[in-house]
């Protein structure tokens, strides 16, 4: 199981994540992505969903038109682990893409 990143470590993995922040009252990070359109936001799930499932780490998400707002959190481990960094970096890379 992963572990827990301390609240210093999380806060210095945050400062290399653009756009994703800390959930107030909750151990967790999201970002919401903006696209063109539908197609480019759905073309960005499917694209993450491939490296989430990869990973076997799934993110929460809500996608409505050209949004899609991810909050991501490890459960078993009870709030923010390097899984959580490795697939906010990777989520970042392909919104570029």
């Amino acid at each position: 199981m992963a572990e827990r990143l301390s609240s210093e470590a999380r806060k210095q993995a945050l400062g290399g994540l653009p756009g994703w922040a800390e959930i107030q009252g909750r151990e967790a990070i999201a970002k919401t992505f903006t696209f063109r359109d539908f197609n480019e936001a759905f073309g960005f799930m499917t694209r993450a969903a491939l490296v989430a499932e990869k990973m076997d780490h799934h993110p929460e998400w809500r996608n409505v038109y050209k949004t899609v707002e991810v909050v991501l959190a490890t459960h078993d481990a009870g709030g923010v682990t390097a899984l959580d960094i490795e697939l906010a970096k990777a989520m970042n890379a392909i919104a570029k893409a």
